[in-house]
């Protein structure tokens, strides 16, 4: 965007390791000779994937059944070889003359698109217009990432299309500013993912960093190594990846109070990506209550669900459905771990108080607030609920990363056979 001149080949060469760029379907143009789209293979960082640039200098990077047979040529050869595909946008629409055979295109690319979902990770970078049934393709990608200038929109007039509309909307993960920021951008992200969803996320050779107690990750997470996914969407929930000990892990951070329904379909979508290629997850609970009781009940739903190596960490107050949802019985939860002065209640910790506790109420108001503090202390701490088997260890900051590093190598080996179905009714 803006005065920045670049063609497609410029960002699939910056994408791929130097040297590894092939390209396929080169004479597969339309009618007019025009090749809107390059597509192609390479490795980036040793691992194959396949990727396709749409060409803004050849008839505005129009969509044309030649594109699409090429990006759909493409989807096909991804899902049988199991390699990740990125896709780059930056188009002025479709070929109108063509019609009904243009609309066939794009259904025929959404229709790979979706079978591709969950087998192999997908991520679209916006680098300009990319408006109308293309922001459709974009869109069904895993993570999407814009540049700063560019736009992203079903509605063919532009409407709410810049970056910060994308970001706040929970559609955009990542706004960079040139073409080379997003091609970097995407090649961090593949560094966390597997191949596919049958093979092991790539490993690396990391250390530890130590940090004030409300960066928790950073306590077990390997130096560097955390990357944010979530944008500005659903804030103050944050999802992010991360490495233990090298290997990939997926990081879900509640930061107090109530998580709202964007905080929640946040969480669900980290969580069911990270399952789908089976990255564990780790929770770090600290929520008193769920703003909608919809997305509460499906996040049930995706917790329950995910097979892979799951650990909650109760890092300040759980309660009730936050607890059930994240840490407790329903989340299958593989271990819960809980720092020292978190607390486990089945309702807000005061009000608890008072309803189990008479006397707390018939006391004199100046006393009530400090006889509350000290019943949740010995009846609704972490220690009680460990005590009562809802809480596997009590661990200090300062010990997560060897307890993490323990757990992850332990459940690594999980296997978990489930019922044939589907999917869930819960959407």
């Amino acid at each position: 965007m803006g005065t920045e001149k670049y063609s497609s080949y410029d960002v699939l060469n910056a994408l791929f390791d130097e040297g590894s760029f092939s390209e396929t379907d080169a004479y597969l143009k339309s009618a007019g000779g025009e090749a809107e789209a390059v597509t192609g293979f390479g490795t980036v960082d040793g691992v194959p994937v396949f990727a396709f640039a749409q060409n803004v200098d050849v008839c505005g990077g129009a969509m044309s059944k030649a594109q699409a047979k090429k990006i759909t040529k493409l989807y096909q050869a991804a899902l049988k070889t199991g390699a990740p595909v990125v896709g780059f946008y930056h188009s002025i629409g479709g070929r109108l003359e063509q019609k009904y055979e243009m609309l066939s295109a794009y259904g025929d690319i959404l229709r790979k698109s979706t079978k591709l979902s969950g087998v192999v990770p997908q991520i679209s970078v916006v680098l300009g217009n990319c408006l109308g049934t293309s922001a459709l393709i974009a869109a069904a990608a895993d993570y999407v990432i814009m540049e700063k200038e560019a736009k992203l929109s079903v509605d063919t007039t532009g409407e709410k299309a810049c970056c910060q509309c994308n970001l706040r909307s929970g559609m955009a993960s990542f706004v960079c500013e040139g073409y080379l920021s997003c091609v970097d951008q995407a090649k961090k992200l593949l560094g966390y993912f597997p191949a596919n969803n049958l093979e092991p996320a790539p490993a690396f050779e990391t250390v530890p960093s130590y940090a004030a107690p409300d960066k928790l990750p950073k306590y077990f997470a390997d130096d560097n190594s955390l990357l944010c996914v979530g944008g500005g969407y659903g804030e103050p929930v944050c999802t992010a990846f991360g490495r233990v000990n090298g290997s990939p892990v997926g990081i879900v951070v509640t930061k107090g109070g109530t998580i709202s329904s964007d905080g929640a379909k946040k969480i669900m979508k980290h969580v069911r990506f990270c399952d789908a290629f089976s990255i564990p997850v780790i929770t770090i609970a600290d929520a008193e209550a769920f703003d909608s009781l919809s997305d509460a009940s499906k996040l049930v739903s995706v917790y329950a669900e995910a097979t892979s190596p799951k650990i909650a960490l109760i890092s300040g107050t759980a309660v009730g459905a936050v607890y059930i949802a994240l840490a407790g019985s329903a989340s299958g939860a593989d271990l819960v771990y809980a720092l020292p002065d978190a607390v486990v209640s089945p309702v807000a910790p005061k009000a608890a108080a008072f309803i189990l506790d008479d006397s707390i109420a018939n006391a004199p108001v100046a006393e009530q607030e400090a006889l509350a503090a000290a019943f949740v202390k010995a009846n609704l701490s972490a220690v009680k609920a460990a005590e009562d088997g809802y809480v596997d260890d009590i661990v200090e900051a300062e010990g997560l990363r060897e307890k993490m590093i323990a757990a992850l190598d332990m459940l690594s080996s999980k296997r978990v056979t489930t019922l044939p179905k589907k999917h869930t009714t819960k959407i």
